[in-house]
């Protein structure tokens, strides 16, 4: 006998672990041609953590750790092949999107709430997947006005951002979803040493994102009297940045560059499980040489990290 589509939307794959009623919901969610590997990589997550039931916190600390364990493991093998020389170094398109939702949306019959929603999530499950792209999810409702949710996307192509964007857009959700900003940089080699610690990796050429509780955002720009300094005076002045910035070994920071594609000329987005520890941190750059070069280094986004669905239905749909 077949199995129709709605069986298949309903069926859960065979588990080795006990499952909660909330958690087995979550995955009837996940597209059924990869809820398998979604549930085994779930489960395995659990058994290495000594986890005999599986329920909805699981669910959500297994599915944001993996990307991570992922990415980490996709660097190592392109360190070894490049050792090697087997392949260019390819750089990366990053971009970050702020969607703010229409409250008309909240407002819509319950079943077309659902079915919108539902929509959204198997294109970002898809992509979630997709070897073309990594893709992070994060919250900021109830901490900005202007923006609830944010989607941090990296890949070798930036016509996927495209493919992916219009997709969203054509879902029941993402019809009531406004963008309303969208930063747009790549990777590239720092061009200033660390002084204060040599091993330091300065190949930016990936971003690697980590696994923080909090990321912080914002486009910067330098003044052009910075570019008029010679290379050893604007290392100098750097050596002073750097040290601080060393001091704060909980804090992670990602550059990217947007000279030419963008308004501004960085993206810099600062990973930590500590925000008092960043608060500091920036205020102790304010006091150092560097900031008197400092254009604009606004808006600040504040960003909780979330699975792809738990940053969804923080949207109290």
């Amino acid at each position: 006998m077949s199995i129709d589509n709605k069986e298949l939307e309903e069926l859960m794959p065979e588990t080795s672990l006990t499952w909660t009623d909330e958690a087995v919901a979550r995955m009837k969610n996940v597209p059924f041609f990869v809820r398998k590997s979604v549930v085994r990589g779930i489960e395995q997550y659990a058994r290495d953590k000594g986890i005999e039931v599986v329920d909805d916190a699981v669910v959500s600390r297994a599915r944001q750790e993996r990307e991570g364990a992922a990415i980490a493991e996709k660097r190592a093998k392109e360190t070894a092949a490049e050792a090697k020389g087997e392949k260019e170094v390819k750089r990366q398109f990053v971009n970050f999107s702020f969607y703010k939702l229409d409250p008309a949306y909240r407002r819509l019959p319950k079943e077309e709430q659902e079915k919108g929603k539902k929509e959204f999530m198997e294109v970002l499950e898809e992509y979630d997947t997709s070897d073309k792209m990594i893709l992070l999810s994060y919250s900021m409702v109830g901490i900005r006005a202007d923006v609830d949710i944010m989607l941090w996307r990296i890949c070798y192509e930036v016509e996927e951002f495209q493919k992916m964007t219009t997709r969203l857009s054509q879902t029941g959700l993402g019809k009531y979803l406004d963008l309303v900003t969208s930063y747009l940089s790549m990777t590239k080699r720092s061009m200033y040493q660390d002084m204060f610690n040599p091993e330091h990796e300065e190949d930016r050429t990936h971003i690697i994102p980590g696994k923080a509780k909090y990321l912080f955002i914002y486009p910067f720009t330098k003044k052009r009297e910075w570019y008029l300094l010679t290379q050893f005076t604007r290392q100098g002045i750097m050596d002073e940045h750097i040290f601080v910035g060393n001091k704060y070994p909980s804090v992670k920071l990602n550059t990217t560059y947007s000279f030419g594609i963008d308004d501004h000329e960085f993206v810099v987005a600062f990973e930590s499980d500590h925000p008092g520890d960043f608060l500091d941190l920036v205020m102790d750059l304010r006091e150092t040489e560097g900031s008197r070069y400092t254009e604009k280094d606004t808006p600040i986004y504040t960003c909780i990290a979330m699975s792809l669905e738990d940053a969804v239905n923080s949207l109290g749909i």
